[in-house]
């Protein structure tokens, strides 16, 4: 029950309505039920004015409280009326106002099974939410929305007939794997044939026509931008950098799916800005050998940002996914509502992933939080390192969801980052501190709960890149060890550049050293010094004469430590 407090002296807001009732119940009040229950609950009073600063008064009260009451009792249960009952009987009550009577009814948000809430029969003309102080009659589209997210079953799993197998980018698929085998190294799906494992992961499956599709995870995640489209029309990937909007619009760096020089698909708009997200995050990696590489706890965080964003997008909604990274900090929007409320959220334990297969996709890989605790987990986290407010929020008239991580030019607390690891790695994680930079700062997310530096975007082959192995005159001059006998224990312990190059060229093949040097962000002289002992070690094969020479990960080698 509000206090009398709570309503009187306050204006009409988002969460409050007032209405006088002089005329006897107001067919305005279910316009304000239906608003209040579609968007994120709220408060009607009958029996109340506005004053001359709009704030809600009491000058006449209603002339007969408890028959008001019987009223709107009858009237809720009516499906003439309203499309659904969702009010609790202690949230419907009177109170007392300078001896006058007014009544409060309190509506909660709506679960989304039972949206859309409707006035009368018809959703597509009864159907309003809450903008402000005002009530919204949806559009098609908006109820669109609401029904889809009704469903129970997971939408994102049916079969997209009209799309065939040819869809979908198979580089993208081959750099999901090689993720998915890193981080389950002996899982039985590694042995499976693309289709069948493709099947496994849901994403295609049987159309009527007795032929395999894509499902719409399976399009989204890995399709080509082009045939996402003929799905999602207003599909959208945008990531900004250190946008620039006095006179004309300009980024420092910008990724967008419709560029048409690489996939378009959610997979890798996720490795390519995690990269680009995570560049600047001036922490050393606590590294524990080749089998596991512990990422610090704010690169964890902006994972599973990227991935709360995207699987929780609407992606038949307008104005796309915009992901935007400057020196106050990072923003992740999303179209589509938030399913739950924000308190249910911000308290972790409840997951409703609007692309629930798309989710399980991700969390095969070790993104993203199944047990509902990410967004609680990200705030937490965030306000404990940056010691700033993250803002989580909806904009009902956009249909929108924003997560704002701001950072306010601040460096992150490192001794409030302690905490977040397990006791022996904070004290590896100490040790890398005293060290040089070279394990500092670098873009990789390998094996336990991590993002891979992977673009497996391009149409492009690998083998297409240009064999130059000299920079400024200086060759790379690394003995050939083709056929030389694997010797694993060479390498003792894998540091965090050498476990970036290993990543890399599970997805790349034949790099060269000049390739390599780029993606590190190092001289070809600093390379050898991460390189040279993982060739010495058999993990990675020299092939080729010095000018023309490529590197490749030795499968064999790195299938040999993961057993043991």
């Amino acid at each position: 029950m509000l206090p009398l407090t709570s309503i009187l002296s306050h204006p009409e807001s988002a969460h409050l309505e007032g209405k006088s009732a002089k005329g006897g119940f107001p067919d305005s009040f279910w316009e304000s039920y239906s608003a209040f229950a579609n968007s994120d609950g709220g408060t009607i009073v009958l029996g109340v004015e506005e004053d001359g600063n709009g704030n809600l008064c009491v000058k006449d009260g209603l002339k007969d409280a408890p028959k008001m009451k019987e009223t709107f009792w009858k009237l809720v249960n009516n499906r003439q009326k309203i499309s659904h009952n969702i009010v609790l009987e202690k949230g419907v009550y009177i109170l007392d106002a300078d001896s006058k009577q007014i009544l409060v009814v309190e509506i909660p948000r709506a679960e989304r099974t039972v949206r859309p809430v409707y006035k009368g029969t018809d959703p597509r003309n009864g159907t309003y939410k809450r903008f402000g102080t005002g009530d919204h009659l949806c559009t098609a589209e908006e109820v669109g929305a609401m029904l889809r997210d009704s469903s129970i079953s997971p939408l994102d799993a049916v079969a997209v007939e009209d799309i065939d197998l040819t869809a979908l980018n198979m580089e993208t698929v081959r750099g999901y794997r090689q993720m998915f085998k890193l981080t389950n190294p002996s899982h039985l799906w590694n042995t499976l044939d693309d289709e069948i494992f493709l099947r496994r992961i849901r994403a295609i499956g049987a159309g009527k026509d007795g032929q395999y599709h894509p499902t719409e995870a399976g399009l989204l995640m890995f399709g080509y931008e082009y045939e996402i489209t003929r799905r999602f029309p207003q599909y959208f990937l945008d990531y900004q950098e250190d946008r620039n909007i006095v006179g004309v619009a300009k980024w420092k760096d910008r990724i967008v799916s419709s560029s048409g020089d690489w996939s378009g698909n959610v997979f890798d708009f996720a490795m390519k800005i995690l990269t680009k997200l995570q560049s600047d995050l001036k922490i050393p990696f606590v590294v524990k050998g080749f089998q596991r590489i512990d990422d610090t706890p704010l690169h964890r965080l902006l994972r599973e940002a990227v991935t709360n964003c995207l699987v929780h997008a609407d992606y038949y909604g307008r104005q796309g996914i915009v992901v935007s990274k400057n020196k106050d900090g990072f923003v992740f929007a999303n179209p589509g509502g938030m399913r739950i409320s924000k308190s249910e959220a911000l308290s972790g334990g409840v997951s409703d992933p609007r692309n629930a297969t798309l989710l399980k996709m991700f969390s095969f890989i070790r993104f993203g939080e199944r047990a509902g605790s990410g967004l609680n987990g990200i705030v937490y986290v965030w306000k404990k390192v940056y010691h700033t407010e993250p803002e989580i929020f909806v904009k009902e008239e956009y249909d929108r969801t924003f997560l704002k991580l701001p950072t306010l030019g601040k460096e992150p607390d490192v001794e409030a980052m302690a905490e977040f690891y397990p006791d022996e790695e904070a004290s590896d994680n100490q040790e890398q501190n005293d060290k040089p930079s070279d394990n500092q700062a670098t873009n990789i997310d390998t094996v336990d709960n991590q993002a891979t530096n992977i673009d497996t975007s391009d149409k492009t082959s690998d083998n297409q890149a240009t064999n130059v192995d000299t920079v400024d005159n200086q060759a790379v001059n690394i003995g050939t060890v083709d056929n030389q006998e694997p010797n694993i224990d060479t390498v003792d312990k894998i540091n965090a550049k050498q476990s970036m190059l290993l990543q890399y060229m599970s997805t790349h093949p034949t790099s060269t050293a000049k390739e390599l040097s780029q993606m590190l962000g190092i001289g070809i002289t600093r390379l050898k010094h991460f390189l040279i002992p993982l060739v010495n070690s058999g993990l990675v094969l020299a092939n080729g004469a010095n000018k023309n020479r490529t590197y490749s990960l030795n499968i064999d080698t790195v299938d040999k430590l993961d057993k043991q």
